[in-house]
């Protein structure tokens, strides 16, 4: 399947949406503009459509299993890893200071946990958001690796119409668990942790991809996707700021991260479609693309660098002056990413994915 790389670049602004939802704990802006940069955490619901999309467009039928399974470990772990050291010394201490509430003792168990990734698999905020608290994304993102070849074989075995059914089926399995948990936040089903919990995000980014590579390409203007995206965050901001009643803005606020999903796949959609029919992107200019081919070693630094700040000086008071404060972290955040992805990511995981095509190219000579 042809590289979408618009997709690469729009990746970007979901990690900066994420950047700038944290940094409202260090530098707050006026209250209307906190409360929509306070919606930021849906960049995560983004990225993990997004992932099902793309692990599932670039498949290959010549991937083995094991191979799939190592390159994604190469791709993500060594960049977790670096990312996670840095982290420590900012998160943790021997002696924390109590005024300091994101500073926690040391514990090498639960750091044990974040290295291996399986710190999301707890609901306690301390293990949950341990070692470098961005990280905790990345245990559902071993857990959607895990289940991707075996959700792909089953949409193998589909076309369009098959795929389209799959993903309605998962959306009612999504909005319906909300119910339940929304209704009944006492019972077993609002404990689920979180990667079991999200991983109808993946699954739907993972129909749509087979869809698209089964021939479905319905007439999405970009304009829609990304205005179906924006209007929810708008509306989420608004509803409780106006005190909006009734149905419309209940069914919103309860089923917010479901709708949100179903916006993300309809933009999604429409940048592919935009793409693969040869029309120009501005997600696919090389600024963009480059962002983008950073946006995860980003994510990855960006709480760190912004703790820092905070650890020196202080929580600041909510002003547009602030703005300085998004533009110099956003600078070194960057710059970081960018070091990380270059002298870390990319050649690690060149030299890990080598070293197992040659594996596998001597046991099929010895096999032969």
């Amino acid at each position: 399947m042809p590289r979408i790389d618009a997709l690469t670049g729009l990746r970007w602004y979901a990690a900066f949406f994420v950047f700038t939802f944290h940094m409202l704990v260090f530098a707050p802006l006026p209250p209307l503009a906190s409360a929509f940069l306070g919606e930021g955490f849906y960049g995560v619901t983004f990225f993990f459509v997004l992932s099902g999309f793309v692990l599932t467009w670039s498949a290959s039928a010549k991937v083995s299993q094991s191979t799939f399974y190592w390159r994604r470990f190469a791709r993500v772990w060594p960049s977790h890893l670096v990312a996670l050291l840095v982290a420590i010394p900012v998160f943790y201490s021997f002696d924390p200071n109590p005024a300091q509430t994101w500073v926690k003792p040391v514990s090498v168990g639960i750091l044990a946990l974040s290295v291996v990734l399986f710190q999301g698999w707890s609901l306690n905020p301390v293990i949950l958001f341990s070692g470098n608290p961005a990280a905790w994304t990345l245990t559902c993102e071993a857990f959607f690796y895990a289940l991707h070849p075996y959700i792909l074989r089953l949409l193998g075995r589909m076309r369009v119409g098959g795929s389209l059914i799959f993903m309605v089926v998962v959306v009612v399995i999504a909005f319906g668990f909300r119910a339940l948990t929304a209704s009944l936040p006492g019972e077993w089903f609002s404990l689920i942790p979180l990667p079991a919990a999200r991983v109808t995000e993946f699954a739907l980014g993972m129909a749509l991809a087979w869809a698209m590579r089964c021939g479905w390409r319905p007439k999405v203007p970009v304009w829609v996707g990304l205005c179906s995206v924006v209007a929810l965050l708008v509306a989420l901001v608004l509803i409780p700021r106006f005190r909006a009643g009734g149905l419309p803005a209940l069914l919103i606020t309860t089923f917010s991260n479901e709708l949100i999903t179903v916006a993300c796949v309809l933009a999604i959609l429409a940048v592919a479609i935009r793409s693969l029919s040869g029309k120009p992107s501005v997600f696919a200019r090389r600024f963009h693309v480059r962002l983008g081919e950073w946006s995860f070693a980003f994510y990855l630094v960006h709480a760190t660098i912004m703790y820092v700040f905070l650890s020196i000086f202080g929580s600041q008071p909510a002003s547009w002056l602030n703005l300085l404060w998004f533009a110099l972290l956003l600078t070194l955040d960057i710059a970081a990413a960018a070091a990380l992805h270059h002298f870390v990511e990319r050649p690690i995981e060149k030299q890990m994915r080598a070293w197992k095509d040659n594996r596998a190219a001597k046991s099929s000579l010895i096999a032969g």
